[in-house]
């Protein structure tokens, strides 16, 4: 049997137990990404989701003490360039990432160290 993949439907990060009203600052309010409503059977775990383009982004809750992956979500940007002017004008290091020919890449860190890219194929 062949496995016929349709998309990409959510990616998963996490976030200290807590930390919800932190996140919000973040991928709400500086990020610009929409919130939406966790299925009620789950929203006793803790976190948030957001609807990103057409998948979403579930920010889920652990214990983080000293996590720093390299595991990550990709978003597709458009005017990368004033985008990552956006991010370090508001206090988020970026940092260059490896080049991939036809791809303009920048990742940098949520305030719970996941990494995070965002990129623009040319």
């Amino acid at each position: 049997m062949k496995i016929h993949v349709k998309r990409l439907d959510h990616v998963q990060i996490c976030i200290p137990v807590g930390a919800e009203d932190e996140a919000r600052a973040f991928y709400t309010d500086l990020l610009g990404f929409t919130e939406i409503e966790k299925p009620e059977t789950l929203k006793a775990n803790g976190g948030l989701w957001y609807q990103v383009g057409d998948i979403e982004l579930h920010i889920g809750v652990e214990n983080r003490d000293g996590y720093n992956s390299k595991s990550h979500p990709a978003f597709e940007v458009e005017n990368i360039d004033e985008v990552r002017r956006y991010l370090e004008e508001n206090g988020v290091p970026t940092k260059d990432e490896k080049p991939i020919p036809g791809v303009k890449r920048f990742s940098f860190r949520d305030p719970f160290h996941n990494r995070i890219e965002f990129l623009s194929r040319r």
